[in-house]
């Protein structure tokens, strides 16, 4: 760690509504900022909008729209629901960002004037959807995509072609020399079978009209997916306005992406900013599908989750704790009703939510609201929260944020099953056992806060609202908070309602 820390979502393509598999990417990887920020770091969050290609103009003319009035929608749709989510982005990129565009344009004339980009004509197959050219022998019987599952069209034209097959040994230097660039480690092996048997690309279209010029053949357009990985780098340099932050924050800390898109993200990439001279990012986590049923999440299928439900039904922070939670981030996982209705009734409500209500209304009850000054008897405590502190630290560190959240969790367990041990309401009827009611109380209390703040970048919200109770109003709390000691002599809140309120199930509902 260098004190600073630039992360970046995959940017969204805008040809359909937001789903929760957008959702996904964009919370997993808000989470590891807030994160970031707790320890301190100088961090930038940017995600964003893919606004041009073939795509794109076949969805707005289908609606009678231009492209820019269909991107200018639906972006805004994104945008919208990031807010619905309390997303802390520093910076939402659109690719019709006139900046993007010049920046573009800048870098790949940059390549071409070093030689690596040339004119040739090209046939192969291609699928709308993915905006992208397969072999023959990676389509499904009947010529369909392996991604749609639609029929591909074969497309013949002369293009301009970048040598990505001159970076090969670069290439598989670079994932030798930084065996953490894709991450999980079976990702990189993936990587490296691809760059095994790379061959040259298109990076330009001739009969799309829809996208960003070619600077210096006009008549072309950049290839949508050349336009949209270069985002990572044109945002710092314009996304404050006077500022160009491209030398405090490049190379990225971290890309996260959905393993469908691994071979643009982790081979062509790296390939381009090296044709560049620009450093490549330091790290790239593929993670896995949503299923639902079973299959992942498809427009194509017609299986897609609105996440807006859930979040009605039980709160933004909930919504991010089960996908956190319940799919192991790398790897694929499943979302269902039934998993959701029981984490949030088990775990959030009845653990965490319950154990909080609990030691506010002791402290109130037993010590008129505030927290007594600590005996000094449970130092074991101090060093559990110390052990779970560096446990979930750790795990975030290495992008982990399934693992992290089970290591928060086990002291929200520990704390339950230390008010079964200690019973305060018993301790509360002997006067000669004050002391140890006292010391009950502060440690639950200054557990109870640790583990909150430990939780905070997984549900800021409601962590924020059970830091306010227990008499530490923070807004955006840092590790260093955690610090043992800060809880004696603080004055506690009343709960401003239930932290998990009780959700009736469909069948109660009238």
């Amino acid at each position: 760690m260098d004190g600073r820390f630039y992360i970046t979502t995959p940017i969204y393509y805008v040809n359909a509504e937001p789903h929760v598999g957008h959702a996904y990417s964009t919370i997993m990887s808000d989470i590891l900022a807030r994160h970031h920020r707790q320890r301190g770091d100088d961090t930038f969050f940017l995600t964003g909008t893919d606004e041009h290609g073939d795509k794109i103009a076949r969805a707005a003319d289908a609606l009678g729209r231009t492209p820019k009035e269909h991107t200018d929608i639906i972006s805004a749709r994104f945008r919208e629901l990031w807010g619905t989510f309390e997303l802390s982005h520093d910076f939402f990129i659109r690719t019709t960002d006139p900046d993007h565009i010049a920046w573009v344009q800048r870098i790949l004339e940059r390549i071409h004037e070093a030689g690596d980009i040339y004119k040739d004509t090209y046939g192969g197959w291609y699928c709308t959807s993915c905006e992208a050219f397969y072999a023959e022998g990676d389509l499904l019987e009947g010529n369909l995509c392996p991604q749609h599952r639609r029929p591909v069209e074969w497309v013949e034209e002369e293009n301009w072609f970048f040598r990505l097959s001159a970076y090969r040994d670069r290439l598989l230097r670079l994932f030798d020399e930084n065996p953490t660039f894709v991450r999980p480690a079976h990702r990189l092996n993936e990587a490296r079978r691809i760059v095994e048997q790379v061959e040259d690309i298109s990076i330009s279209r001739a009969n799309v009209t829809w996208g960003v010029p070619v600077p210096w053949d006009p008549e072309h357009v950049v290839y949508v997916w050349v336009d949209a990985l270069l985002n990572y780098v044109t945002a710092p340099h314009y996304a404050v306005p006077g500022q160009d932050l491209s030398e405090r924050l490049w190379p990225a800390d971290l890309h996260v992406i959905g393993k469908d898109i691994l071979k643009f993200h982790a081979v062509i990439w790296p390939a381009l900013l090296m044709a560049a001279d620009i450093e490549p990012p330091r790290s790239i986590f593929i993670h896995g599908f949503i299923l639902k049923g079973g299959e992942r999440l498809s427009k194509t299928t017609g299986n897609l989750i609105d996440p807006l439900p859930y979040v009605e039904r039980y709160g933004i922070d909930a919504l991010r704790w089960y996908l956190a939670r319940e799919i192991r981030f790398g790897e694929d996982g499943p979302f269902s009703d039934e998993g959701f209705a029981q984490r949030y009734t088990s775990e959030l409500a009845n653990e965490y939510g319950n154990l909080v209500s609990r030691v506010v209304s002791m402290v109130s009850r037993y010590r008129d609201g505030v927290v007594p000054s600590d005996p000094g008897g449970d130092q074991e405590f101090a060093g559990l929260v110390a052990e779970r502190a560096a446990a979930v630290s750790a795990a975030l560190d290495e992008y982990d944020v399934t693992v992290a959240a089970e290591e928060a969790w086990k002291l929200i367990r520990r704390l339950n099953r230390l008010v079964e041990e200690r019973q305060p309401w018993v301790l509360a009827k002997d006067p000669e056992r004050a002391s140890d009611l006292d010391q009950v109380l502060v440690t639950l209390t200054e557990c109870v806060r640790a583990a909150s703040i430990l939780l905070w970048p997984f549900m800021p919200a409601v962590c924020e609202r059970a830091l306010a109770a227990l008499g530490a109003p923070l807004s955006a709390p840092m590790l260093s908070d955690i610090a043992w000691g800060n809880a004696s002599g603080a004055v506690l809140a009343p709960l401003d309602g239930q932290l998990f309120p009780r959700v009736e199930s469909p069948a109660e509902a009238p």
